[in-house]
């Protein structure tokens, strides 16, 4: 078995584990202002939350250079794509796209910008 668990680096690991928890509607399972594991609803590890300067990890990148993240998207499928969009707007995130259907994926899809800019898509499950 192989599952994907990425790892952002971030400015401050509480405000980007509130917001992450509000969009993605998951939980904290590890807690503090360097690290942090986002968890879903089964337990399942889906982002983990790195302080850039926590620790002597020469390969986090530089906090200087930015956009974050560029050309790499954090894509979160989800059951409820409805609630999502709710939950979207009620942190009031950067709307980058949609929600739209792409009818190329058969499905709908939210691209946001998360607080440090990394790009962030919610894309329904289901098959529209």
């Amino acid at each position: 078995m192989i599952a994907a668990q990425p790892m952002i680096a971030v400015s401050d690991v509480r405000a980007s584990c509130r917001w992450y928890r509000a969009l993605l509607g998951c939980r904290s399972a590890h807690g503090g202002d360097e690290y942090e594991q986002l968890i879903d609803g089964d337990g399942d590890l889906i982002l983990q939350l790195h302080h850039w300067d926590a620790h002597a990890h020469p390969h986090l990148g530089d906090p200087a250079k930015r956009p974050y993240g560029n050309g790499v998207m954090l894509w979160f499928a989800t059951d409820d794509f409805d609630a999502a969009v709710v939950r979207a707007r009620a942190i009031s995130a950067k709307v980058l796209q949609g929600p739209i259907d792409n009818p190329n994926a058969g499905h709908r899809e939210l691209w946001v910008a998360d607080p440090d800019g990394y790009v962030v898509v919610l894309a329904s499950a289901q098959k529209s």
